[in-house]
């Protein structure tokens, strides 16, 4: 097939550093182009890939984030501007460039799918209801797809990882560990008071550098800092895959349903049991008592990590084998663009 990738322009891909939209788009990409396919990554110029390269931004404009939708508009702009060039556009941009795919999918009848990375929240519901007669969508959770019953899916394909970028290890530090951005969503405050309560050491990762993660951090974080819990700052996929390996566990004690959380099977992948509130996908992802715990109160959270050692590092491994590997991963969208095809040639079969 001639397919058409949409990344969001903001960072690189493969990411540096902060991407978990960047990292699984540029997985299915080179997937894709490995299985044979013709693939044009519409990204930022500094993105390293198999497949053709289109760029309005020769850098990622990863500083102009929180003000930035002409950019948006304008990355969308030249790929839609192509869509005759392709049997499948994907798009996993935001809200302006989805529009302009199915304005042109009403236009042009080229099949677009676009893969929701977010939760189900009143705008989102709103706005994405408006393209529903035009737009075909994958759900990365069976919680985040229940949440737009409205919508037309080809699939529900959960997040992959590439396991070999993973060393698994046994043997474990005595440290708890925390990855993710510096916003009261992700916890990282509950994660700091979890390490009080039990006296253990914490050492923490995440992005700090927008308006919002700076003001929480100061507010929320830094009063925690001590001898015992510490800030790594922002590290890079080898950086994170070290503390994974070597952490007793990992706590994602998120405050909102966060739709796919590619933080705990990158933790299981080296082996790290994961603890996690009960909250979005983590019930179809933490198996509990073989890959952790599950829990809904901080208490809960503290009494779990006292009977961590009780769960099989080699377990965690499995299971990420068995479930978010890349090769599967690849296979499902096949399939998924496959129907998109199928479909679109009963409705017109000219297409």
């Amino acid at each position: 097939m001639k397919i058409g990738m949409i990344a969001p322009p903001w960072f690189p891909l493969p990411p540096r550093g902060y991407g978990g939209i960047e990292l699984v788009v540029s997985l299915l990409t080179e997937g894709l182009v490995a299985r044979g396919h013709d693939v044009t990554l519409f990204a930022s110029g500094d993105s390293v890939t198999a497949a053709r390269l289109s760029y309005v931004f020769a850098r990622a404009p990863f500083e102009r984030i929180e003000h930035g939708a002409h950019l948006e508009i304008a990355h969308g702009l030249d790929a839609y501007t192509r869509a005759r060039e392709f049997d499948v556009i994907h798009d996993h941009d935001g809200y302006a460039s989805r529009a302009m795919g199915a304005l042109l999918k009403r236009l042009l009848g080229v099949p677009v799918v676009a893969t929701l990375h977010g939760p189900a929240d009143q705008s989102t519901l709103e706005s994405l209801s408006a393209l529903r007669d035009d737009l075909s969508f994958i759900a990365i959770s069976d919680y985040q797809r229940n949440g737009f019953p409205d919508l037309h899916f080809v699939g529900t394909i959960a997040n992959a990882i590439d396991i070999a970028k993973h060393r698994f290890l046994a043997e474990k530090d005595d440290f708890f560990l925390f990855i993710g951005r510096m916003i009261a969503d992700k916890g990282a405050h509950t994660a700091c008071e979890v390490a009080r309560r039990l006296g253990v050491r914490l050492i923490m990762a995440g992005k700090v550098n927008e308006t919002a993660e700076k003001s929480y951090f100061a507010k929320q974080i830094e009063p925690y800092l001590s001898d015992k819990i510490h800030y790594r700052g922002e590290v890079d996929h080898d950086g994170k895959a070290e503390l994974y390996r070597h952490a007793r566990c990992t706590l994602f004690p998120i405050q909102w349903p966060e739709p796919f959380g590619l933080v705990m099977i990158e933790s299981l992948a080296a082996g790290t049991p994961v603890i996690a509130f009960r909250r979005g996908s983590v019930p179809e992802v933490i198996e509990h008592g073989r890959t952790g715990f599950i829990v809904d109160t901080i208490d809960e959270m503290v009494d779990a990590a006292r009977h961590i050692d009780e769960i099989d590092p080699q377990e965690c491994r499995k299971a990420v084998e068995e479930r978010f590997g890349i090769d599967r991963f690849v296979v499902a969208h096949e399939d998924a663009y496959r129907r998109m095809l199928e479909e679109a040639s009963d409705r017109d079969p000219r297409a």
